[in-house]
């Protein structure tokens, strides 16, 4: 599959199919791009499941964290990773293990071998794109001019 872009059918496809999501990643910050975006998908009826280590035992946005995907006791249809791409070699192996039917890696993230990897498996995969983006476009809450300007980014600015 082209990992540049994405046809808008089969994100679509991906959006109307998916009911849990596992969000890697995913932070207490109330003002980091995880947050925001698990809001969000929570208001667009989706399950989001926060899976980050450090927050185990915690919540988030009302649900319960766990820290891998293993230990996530429901079936999971999208993993979101919100991490780096040198990460996502390792989760897109654990979304592989728990049966996961989509990788989707946030933006900025892109990690080629781990998406062979999935694909091979028969996930379906997504780089360097926001399922909240994505979903707000494709549903006209959004529109695309000024989304994909490289400004948006899950990294922290390292320059002012």
């Amino acid at each position: 599959m082209d990992h540049e872009s994405y046809n808008d059918d089969y994100i679509r496809t991906i959006l109307r199919e998916t009911k849990v999501i596992a969000m890697v990643g995913a932070s207490s910050n109330w003002n980091r791009p995880s947050y925001f975006a698990m809001k969000y998908l929570q208001r667009k009826h989706f399950r989001v499941i926060p899976v980050n280590p450090r927050e185990t035992g915690n919540e988030i946005l009302r649900e319960p964290v766990y820290g891998t995907l293993a230990d996530v006791p429901e079936k999971i249809d999208m993993v979101d990773v919100f991490r780096n791409s040198e990460a996502a070699g390792a989760i897109s192996d654990e979304a592989i293990a728990v049966g996961a039917k989509v990788l989707w890696m946030q933006l900025s993230v892109r990690n080629d071998a781990a998406a062979a990897r999935a694909e091979a498996a028969g996930l379906k995969v997504v780089m360097n794109r926001c399922p909240k983006i994505e979903f707000g476009r494709l549903s006209r809450e959004i529109g695309w001019m000024g989304i994909n300007t490289g400004v948006i980014s899950s990294k922290r600015c390292t320059t002012i």
